[in-house]
């Protein structure tokens, strides 16, 4: 701290310290004069003699400086005035390199706020690392999430000594009426203690209480901090009174932004309060599972041990229950960091795209290394002769690597700015596979981490320039403002073009692979007609409408109304629509005359409710039978439809038509009429479900999918079902408006972002990459001007000029191929999980690609060529 502290006082105060040494000097060199003078010597002579014994002022004074300290940083503020002018001096030079550092820098900066932001930054909870999942699954029946029942819950909680709170979760759309306006909205119905276990503290008011949990107390609602934004962020919503399943609920606390996971719920309720979960089914059957459950550790219980502890719960379950548990269907129990669970999806993704930016970033600095070399060449005789005053290899050395780092840290604020737009197409991205998008923001730590990747990016890109070698002698001698390069100088950036046409290659198949999986994706036949089909939420108020002759009678009405509009071709309702990701219906599917092996786990198939005209206008097609009809009424025969993979997973080679299923364990039967088409109800990526589809009528249900198909624009057709609705009820809202089209396209996004950034990556890799092709060319081109002279004097053509050139450009772009194709069958093995359809060693994306690079690099060539064919020989042979 002392030398520092003398160093800053000699850098600020430097004309004081100066002046303090030439008092100091000068009153010892009159000291030795005065004592000469005693000795006999003349004045003259007692000075000369002073001086001379001292040995040299200015050497001394340079001996005092550095004792002094501070020369160091002196000298890094010359090298930083020195470095600014030189590239202001340069004003082109700069610009390009500072615009290519820019994307690179720009694309790793706005990767990491995603990255930081999703995958590194804590979660919003204290001690989060503490909060874990509880999951049960059946993995031998294909079933990883089969949720918990609220009897398995209680037995979870009595029985586990690994959990300090263990609280529920699940989602219910409801209709709210706040201040007489109707709207959904996704109701969380959670423990009382959910937050509180979560540790998360409201910014208005409070959290639910134990006697908000009791059946006779006063419905109270929480409120999530977006929809408190959406509805125009009331500091004083706390007490106001909302109507919902038509009792009034007060408000009573909003808040703070925190994930919402594992659904985006707009308010909260207590678990009592919602009458599917308050129900006796709910509470008393072990099957009716439907709850997410978390969790915290106890303190200083490692994950294993509590792991342990519950596997042996499950097991004492098992053992209890082996109806519920059956043997052949691996059940489990597991926990699960929230940490992991919250990323889960997002994770590879990020992470592939990370390394991805990070790759573009080393082409980046390749190419800038290659401008310095080319560069360096017109500044030898400067260097030299700076070096022929003194200046040693590490002091030149230092001048390089400080304009190099200069660039970079203007490259670096030029990309931040280019991040923070790119962040909104980024978090659109993430939002698709994780919760934690609000996480996301340019903050302290991305800056750190964009300071840091522009002095390593100026690092890197300088350190050839830096420490290349130069022969001051033989420069000085030459004469002239420019040089030439040496066979170091050129092997150097023949490595820096291999290396950046191998990592443009891979970065390339990458792009290439995505593409044709995303290309695979779309033709996938989604088992359905998406075109002109519009499908609106129409969710009903069941303290309203109590039973299934009312759900009908609101929703045979409304159809009746939409058909009769001019311009709809047809219409119905359905549990659900295709492409809809939601949770799904499961039950155990019985066929008879086959009765279930105790111990054996029925089959679960994927439940549908769907009226007469729902297949016709989905365009889904019967394959054998009938699909349903206005007979298929609800005092008639029950029937059911079945979909081709359950059909042939069930039946086989027989013909399932006239059999008899039950879904509810044989307590009701009904006859199979039908066989219709897959569809891709999870994803284009997925194998159908096993369906089966029940007659509306027969089995109403409170929520469903009003489809329309018609000619007529896809907002007339939202306005004529809002308008209907009203006219039946106008308490019932319309939600989640949207064309079957929309919801393929929303299918394919995921896919279709991924494969637009790793394009725009590639892209901008290979642009880069080919300006470095063009860029060493032309340098060796202006290099050996006087060599193709001389050839073209001696007869050489055109042809054999060219031939030459790209010859030369033949030596770097065969070699980065083959390496680029050696590192392509490695790293990409890594995008398997993103790939459909396609293999990751796929030989049309290879061939594609190795011809594209070729087809860049002879375009990058053309230029140089062709000015090499335009050298004229006398004119050449005169300059030498």
């Amino acid at each position: 701290m002392q030398g520092l502290r003398m160093s800053l006082r000699s850098l600020l105060f430097k004309s004081r310290a100066e002046r303090e040494m030439d008092q100091e000097l000068s009153f010892h060199i009159e000291m030795q004069t005065a004592l000469n003078v005693r000795k006999g010597m003349t004045p003259e002579q007692a000075r000369t003699e002073a001086l001379r014994e001292f040995g040299g002022v200015e050497k001394f004074k340079e001996q005092c400086r550095e004792e002094r300290g501070g020369r160091w940083l002196e000298q890094l503020f010359q090298d930083l005035r020195f470095g600014v002018r030189n590239l202001l001096k340069h004003p082109g030079y700069s610009a390009v390199v500072i615009l290519i550092l820019a994307l690179g820098i720009g694309a790793n900066t706005a990767i990491f706020s995603v990255v930081h932001g999703v995958l590194l930054r804590p979660l919003p909870y204290p001690q989060e690392d503490r909060l874990v999942i509880l999951r049960q699954s059946a993995a031998l029946i294909d079933m990883e999430d089969i949720r918990v029942s609220p009897t398995e819950l209680a037995d979870y909680r009595a029985r586990s000594r690994s959990l300090a709170g263990l609280v529920e979760h699940h989602t219910m759309p409801f209709t709210l009426l706040d201040r007489g306006e109707p709207h959904r909205v996704q109701t969380g119905v959670v423990s009382w203690s959910f937050f509180d276990v979560l540790g998360v503290k409201p910014i208005l008011g409070r959290t639910f209480r134990p006697e908000d949990e009791k059946p006779e107390a006063e419905p109270v609602l929480v409120l999530s901090y977006e929809y408190w934004q959406s509805q125009g962020a009331d500091p004083k919503v706390v007490g106001r009174a909302m109507e919902m399943n038509d009792k009034t609920h007060m408000v009573i606390g909003v808040l703070p932004p925190v994930p919402r996971y594992p659904t985006e719920d707009d308010i909260y309720m207590p678990s009592t309060a919602c009458p599917f979960r308050a129900s006796e089914h709910a509470r008393t059957t072990r099957g009716a599972r439907m709850l997410t459950a978390f969790g915290r550790l106890r303190p200083g219980l490692p994950l294993e041990q509590a792991r342990a502890d519950l596997a042996a719960v499950a097991g004492q379950l098992r053992a209890e229950h082996p109806e519920d548990y059956p043997d052949n269907a691996g059940f489990q129990a597991r926990l699960l960091p929230l940490r992991e669970e919250l990323v889960r999806e997002a994770r590879p993704k990020l992470l592939i795209l990370l390394g991805t930016v990070a790759l573009v970033l080393l082409i980046v600095c390749a190419n800038v290394a290659n401008l310095a070399l080319a560069r360096l060449v017109h500044r030898q005789r400067e260097l030299a002769l700076r070096s022929a005053l003194g200046a040693g290899r590490g002091r030149l050395a230092r001048q390089l690597l400080t304009e190099s780092a200069l660039l970079a840290l203007a490259g670096g604020l030029a990309g931040l700015l280019l991040a923070v737009p790119a962040l909104k197409l980024l978090t659109a991205f993430a939002a698709r596979f994780t919760p934690r998008t609000h996480e996301i923001a340019v903050d302290g730590t991305v800056l750190l981490f964009t300071i840091g990747v522009s002095l390593l990016t100026g690092l890197l890109a300088g350190v050839a320039p830096a420490f290349s070698r130069q022969d001051p002698t033989a420069m000085l001698k030459e004469g002239g403002d420019r040089g030439t390069a040496g066979g170091r100088s050129l092997r150097t950036r023949n490595l820096l073009i291999v290396f950046q046409l191998a990592a443009s290659f891979m970065l390339l198949i990458g792009a290439g692979l995505t593409l044709r999986s995303f290309w695979e994706l779309e033709q996938v036949n989604p088992g359905f007609r998406p075109e002109r089909v519009t499908t609106a939420g129409v969710f009903l108020d069941w303290n309203k409408y109590d039973s299934e002759e009312k759900f009908w009678k609101v929703y045979s009405t409304l159809l009746e109304r939409i058909e009769a509009h001019p311009g709809v071709v047809s219409a119905a309702v359905g549990s659900t629509f295709p492409l809809n990701d939601s949770f799904p219906w499961n039950n155990d599917l019985q066929i008879e005359g086959r009765p279930p092996v105790p111990g054996e786990a029925t089959a679960p198939v994927d439940l549908r409710l769907a009226s007469s005209g729902y297949f016709s206008t989905l365009g889904i097609p019967i394959l054998r039978g009938r699909g349903f009809n206005d007979g298929d009424h609800a005092d008639a025969p029950p029937v059911a439809v079945v979909n081709q993979s359950a059909a042939r997973r069930f039946w086989g080679d027989r013909n399932p038509i006239g059999q008899r299923i039950s879904l509810d364990g044989g307590e009701n039967w009904r006859t199979v009429v039908g066989i219709v088409g897959d569809v891709k109800q999870y994803g284009l990526d997925r194998e159908a479900a096993d369906e089966i589809y029940r007659p509306f009528a027969q089995y109403s249900a409170p929520g469903a999918s009003v489809l329309v198909r018609s000619d007529l624009p896809a907002a007339r057709i939202e306005k004529l079902v809002r308008d209907e609705m009203r006219a039946i009820d106008p308490t019932q809202p319309v939600h989640d408006v949207r064309t079957l089209e929309d919801a393929r396209a929303e299918a394919l996004a995921p896919s279709r972002l991924t494969t637009t950034l790793l394009g725009v990556f590639a892209v901008l890799a290979l642009v880069i990459t080919a300006a470095g092709i063009a860029g060493i060319l032309a340098f060796s081109v202006s290099q050996r001007t006087h060599e193709i002279g001389i050839r073209m004097a001696l007869g050489a053509v055109p042809g054999d000029v060219r031939f030459l050139i790209l010859r030369q450009a033949a030596m770097l772009v065969i070699p980065g191929l083959a390496l680029g194709m050696a590192g392509a069958l490695v790293l990409t093995r890594v995008l398997t999980g993103l790939l459909f359809g396609v293999e990751p060693t796929d030989p049309v994306t290879f061939v594609a690609v190795s011809l594209l690079l070729l087809g860049v690099a002879a375009v990058a060539c053309f230029v140089p060529a062709r000015r090499a064919t335009e050298i004229h020989p006398m004119v050449a042979l005169r300059s030498m």
